[in-house]
């Protein structure tokens, strides 16, 4: 895309984010499910594919390697879902990976933070909160759930210095948060 998408084909584009294990790609699935268009997380993918290529893109060998991919892929995943013409709820944002930059104190180059300010989603961001009964490491998430809500708190103060309002998904059945979006989305 040569042009920036107008503020009618952002306000499609829908960012859940939040804390690392929180439940976001389970509630991604279910939106899927019910029909909406969605975006995996940009960071699940890289972390298969390098370590698919054993490569140095992944956050716990190069953070900043890392992170540059993800915005590549969340570039190309807001590009094409304005293609799309029609809603789509995003698992995570380009805000996330340069907050990934800036909570760990690695530099913040000029191109990372015109990424932000040119690639926009809708107003409303929506954030899962920290739930320890649904974290779980694993080979592509290898933290512990102190860096999750680390990240979280990180989170709640990057999006809206970024420009956007930040809405909490409260705790409860999948359904129950499904519908707490979709009610939002209405």
């Amino acid at each position: 895309m040569t042009r920036r998408p107008t503020a009618e084909e952002t306000a499609r584009l829908t960012v859940l984010s939040g804390c690392s294990g929180g439940g976001k790609s389970s509630l991604l699935e279910e939106l899927a499910r019910r029909g909406h268009a969605v975006r995996p997380e940009p960071g699940r993918q890289i972390v298969r594919e390098q370590t698919l290529i054993d490569g140095p893109g992944l956050p716990w060998k190069d953070l900043s390697h890392f992170a540059e991919l993800c915005l590549s892929r969340a570039v190309h995943f807001h590009a094409t879902a304005v293609a799309e013409a029609r809603r789509t709820i995003f698992d995570r944002s380009v805000v996330d990976a340069v907050a990934a930059l800036e909570r760990t104190g690695l530099a913040v180059a000029g191109h990372h933070r015109r990424i932000v300010e040119r690639l926009r989603y809708a107003r409303t961001v929506f954030l899962v909160p920290p739930w320890q009964d649904l974290f779980e490491q694993d080979s592509e998430r290898q933290h512990d759930f102190g860096a999750a809500v680390a990240e979280y708190a990180h989170l709640l103060t990057a999006y809206p210095a970024a420009g956007y309002d930040v809405e909490i998904v409260p705790k409860g059945p999948l359904s129950a948060r499904a519908d707490f979006i979709e009610a939002r989305l209405a």
